[in-house]
Formats: C-alpha cells, sequence, structure tokens
C-alpha cells in the first residue's frame, strides 16, 4: 500500500463561517483573513494505491464552474488535481474508485467535467461511491444546504452508470485495509476513511475536523447542519483518537497534513505536525 496527499488548490471561504461561535480575534490568529474576511484553505485529498486499486478520496471543487461561481470562493494557487497526480505518476485515466466522504462542491466538484457543454465523468475508468442516506440528502436538499449540492456535480455521476452505494454500517469494510465511520453533525452520512498503513490508523478528517485549528471542542463551523451532534462525535472521536494514537489528516488545513493527538491542561490538542509522505 502506498499514500500520496493530493492537492486539488486552494479556495476561500469566510473566516466567521469556518470558526462558528469562536470570535475573529482569536480565530484570525490561526488562519488570517483578508479584507473581506475570506480566509484561504486547502482542498487537500488522499490518493490510496493497493491491491491494483487506485483510490481517490474527494476531488476539490473541479474548474467547470463559471466565473459567478469562483467570484464567491476564488479558486488559487498552482496547483492542481492534475499536477498532483502527474507529480506522483498519475493521471485521471489511472483512477479505479473515486470515494465522495460528502457531496459539498469542495469535496465532489472535480467528479466531473464539462466537453461541448456536455456533463461527463472526469474519471472515465473509475466507480465512484457514496451512500444512500447521504445521496437522498443531497440530491433532495434543505434550504440551508443546497447551495453547496450543486445538482451538476451529483447527477451525472448518477446518470453516468458508474455510481455505486456502499452500505452505513459502521466499521464497515470498503477494502482490506480501509474501514469507515459515519458522522452526521456537518451533514447527513457523512463518511471519514480509516486507513490501516504500515501499522498505524490514519483517519481522513474530512469536515468534521478540517484543519489543525479545528481541533478544540468548540470550533464548530456555522456549516454544519447539527452543531451539537457534531460536538459530541468531535469529542468522542478525539478520546478515541488519542487513546489509540490515531493519525489525523486534514483536507482543508493550508499549510499541515497530519498531526497526532496529546493530553494538555487546555484538553486534547496537537503532539506532532508532519507530511503523509513522512509516515513509516
Amino acid at each position: 500500500m502506498k499514500l500520496y496527499a493530493i492537492n486539488a488548490g486552494h479556495f476561500k471561504l469566510d473566516g466567521g463561517a469556518m470558526f462558528g461561535v469562536v470570535p475573529k480575534s482569536i480565530w484570525n490568529k490561526l488562519n488570517p483573513s483578508d479584507e473581506n474576511n475570506m480566509c484561504n484553505w486547502a482542498m487537500r485529498c488522499m490518493l490510496v494505491e493497493d491491491e491494483g486499486r487506485l483510490i481517490l478520496i474527494d476531488n476539490g471543487m473541479g474548474s467547470k464552474q463559471g466565473e459567478k461561481f469562483f467570484g464567491y470562493y476564488f479558486l488559487n494557487g498552482e496547483e492542481t488535481l492534475d499536477k498532483s497526480l502527474a507529480k506522483h505518476g498519475f493521471s485521471k485515466e489511472d483512477i479505479t474508485d473515486v470515494f465522495l466522504t460528502h457531496l459539498h462542491f469542495d469535496h465532489c466538484g472535480g467528479s466531473i467535467k464539462k466537453i461541448d457543454d456536455k456533463l461527463v465523468p472526469a474519471f472515465k475508468n473509475a466507480t465512484y461511491w457514496s451512500n444512500e442516506n447521504h445521496w437522498k440528502w443531497a440530491t433532495q436538499p434543505n434550504d440551508r444546504e443546497k447551495a453547496s449540492f450543486l445538482k451538476e456535480n451529483i447527477l451525472p455521476i448518477q446518470e453516468s452508470g458508474k455510481l455505486k452505494f456502499i452500505e452505513v454500517k459502521e466499521g464497515i469494510e470498503f477494502t482490506k485495509n480501509i474501514k469507515l465511520r459515519f458522522v452526521n453533525g456537518h451533514t447527513e452520512s457523512m463518511m471519514l476513511p480509516e486507513i490501516n498503513y504500515k501499522g498505524k490508523t490514519i483517519v481522513y478528517m474530512a469536515d468534521l475536523l478540517p484543519s489543525l485549528a479545528h481541533i478544540p471542542i468548540p470550533y464548530i463551523m456555522s456549516y454544519d447542519t447539527r452543531p451539537l451532534e457534531t460536538l459530541a462525535e468531535k469529542k468522542s472521536f478525539l478520546s478515541e483518537a488519542l487513546e489509540k494514537d490515531f493519525i489525523l489528516f486534514f483536507e482543508h488545513d493550508r499549510e499541515i497534513e497530519c498531526c497526532n493527538l496529546q493530553l494538555t491542561d487546555k484538553g486534547i490538542r496537537r503532539k506532532q505536525t508532519f507530511r503523509l509522505e513522512s509516515i513509516f
């Protein structure tokens, strides 16, 4: 098995929305905002090479949207999904499985590309994986989340015939080395892969802990549909992660890829930070 951090670029979101009830006087020290209160965030995916499969976990927002859309979210930086795959000797055609933690645009927008005004799978040889609970939630969205569930990112996956659903069952195996946990505070039935790698457990945090700065319990995004459920999920997860010495992989931290944890007088906090490639 080999793991690769894949950077699909950076984008901007409102700092207050990303940190919820935490005051700007605190969060601005963690991720300084621009003059419009916008903070820059990574779209860091993971590529898993294992048992003849090449599994891409999430794929960023893509580049097919129009000028108005990018005027809200400011896709930026030199890194792209294609460039990051190529750096490791791969292309989109090599991907066998696209695993979608959830269907918010910054996690699944790269799933679909536009060719001559037709929307088609960007990974033509891949199977796309979601779960039935979340798919229904995303395709029949509530008014609060519908701006994050864009039909052009989602419906063409099913129309292509490449969509498969994973059973919503805690600890279910996706592969021999990847099992899944399900959380519901951010959105319905978000999937977090737990990867057994070189005797360690690496957890792909998606939007339960979008960045290192979100480890403290009250640091919960305003985007979360059930913030008190997120709070309970974070407390339970962090306690387990500390006890079992999990490695956390961050999708949105603009600099930090991974960390482990320690108990401090302020609660559970980071211990060491490091890059995925340094794990051995």
